[in-house]
């Protein structure tokens, strides 16, 4: 009784705080320093962020290769902060869905959601050193290598201030600084280009791995066994990601491949096949292929997920499926739900998880109405990144006349 109390009093504390500083603004300023010790008593209750949480994964698959542990241990600061990546991932994507269908954002437009916890993993597993490269599901993975819900939200409207200042789109953003080398549109293209970067790395003796993710769709393409018998003949560390969400494009796996068990695709190189729904697997497979990238060379991740989508937003994603499969997936594997549990299972008070949710909520709408309101890109942007001037040549433009581009040696946006 005597701690209800206390926590009734501090909401009222911090209502007058509130109602003082909208109605005197400068109040809440002026008394900042008190907020955070308030909240701390809000949540008097809530365990330590090192707290240590257990859990024990679903088994691994294995191909040529011993299984990693089951056994797992995080923190409660990490489930949190994994709930609010995967919480953002989530909502950015609807917005998305919702923007696409208002037609602010238009062309091709493939989203992630239900696919959360393979990225999440990931990067929980590797540095900002490791190299990423994807395909054209790419949203996400601009927002956790050094992007933003606004510059990725303003390239989806084709601004100048999105990701690839507007001139990319939804399948092509990037960021050499970050180590993100796209997003790209061709199906399995960034296969064996994921194999280039972790040679890059070994050539350079960095102690970094490439992550090259397709999908069960590219899985069938010839470049990608040239590229691994050329990873594997090279010892390159590269980790070969197949996120297998079961549908490519809207054909189900096991009509298009004689052998839907990816990981053992590789023939000479080992692989694993892991549940892709829980981060915590994720996480687990991923560092565990790390280290034997780092040491032995390629190796093959397939992750187990489910896209709730279609394949792009021209694909409604019911006709190839049914409802009730995609209710029992979102029901029963949903990845941010399981992350939310393992959460509210730890001690942390559900009202923390809503100011985390309602926070991320406030950061996108901020970042769709960011978006609406930035500028196109100039029309001079047009011929730039050109490495050669196109003398003599005009460009025609959507209203049918002429123009004549100029060229500059200074290439780069």
């Amino acid at each position: 009784r005597h701690k209800i109390c206390i926590n009734i009093r501090v909401v009222k504390m911090l209502g007058h705080i509130v109602h003082r500083g909208l109605a005197a603004g400068g109040f809440v300023a002026q008394h900042s320093s008190i907020l955070p010790a308030l909240s701390k008593r809000l949540f008097a209750s809530r365990p330590s962020d090192d707290k240590v949480v257990a859990v024990e994964v679903a088994p691994f698959a294995v191909h040529k290769i011993n299984a990693p542990s089951r056994h797992v241990e995080t923190t409660v600061g990490e489930l949190s902060e994994m709930y609010k990546t995967m919480y953002k991932m989530r909502r950015m994507e609807i917005a998305a869905d919702m923007q696409y269908k208002s037609k602010m954002i238009r062309g091709f437009c493939h989203l992630y959601d239900g696919q959360e916890a393979v990225l999440t993993g990931i990067e929980a597993a590797i540095t900002k050193e490791d190299s990423l490269i994807t395909s054209y599901r790419d949203h996400c993975h601009n927002l956790t290598r050094g992007g933003t819900v606004a510059n990725t939200m303003a390239e989806l409207f084709g601004r100048a201030t999105g990701a690839t200042r507007g001139l990319g789109g939804s399948m092509h953003m990037y960021n050499k600084a970050h180590n993100f080398y796209g997003g790209n549109g061709i199906v399995g293209a960034q296969i064996p280009l994921g194999a280039g970067i972790a040679f890059a790395h070994k050539y350079r003796k960095e102690p970094n791995v490439c992550v090259t993710m397709y999908g069960d769709g590219a899985a069938n393409q010839g470049q990608k066994y040239e590229s691994m018998n050329m990873a594997a003949l090279w010892e390159i560390p590269c980790i070969y990601v197949c996120e297998n969400n079961h549908y490519g494009m809207g054909t189900a796996e096991w009509r298009s491949a004689k052998s839907p068990s990816y990981y053992t695709r590789g023939d000479y190189i080992p692989g694993i096949k892991a549940d892709g729904m829980d981060v915590l697997a994720v996480k687990q497979v991923t560092q565990y292929a790390k280290q034997y990238a780092l040491e032995k060379g390629p190796i093959i991740l397939e992750l187990d997920t489910y896209r709730y989508h279609g394949h792009s937003m021209s694909d409604p994603g019911s006709t190839y499926r049914t409802r009730d499969e995609i209710n029992t997936m979102r029901q029963h594997r949903d990845p941010v739900e399981r992350v939310k549990k393992l959460l509210v299972e730890a001690g942390v008070p559900s009202e923390e998880l809503k100011m985390i949710e309602r926070d991320v909520k406030k950061e996108v709408d901020a970042a769709v109405e960011s978006a609406k309101a930035a500028p196109v890109p100039p029309e001079e942007w047009m011929w730039r990144n050109m490495y050669k001037d196109p003398t003599n040549c005009t460009l025609r433009d959507v209203t049918g006349g002429y123009v004549t581009p100029h060229y500059s040696l200074d290439y780069k946006i």
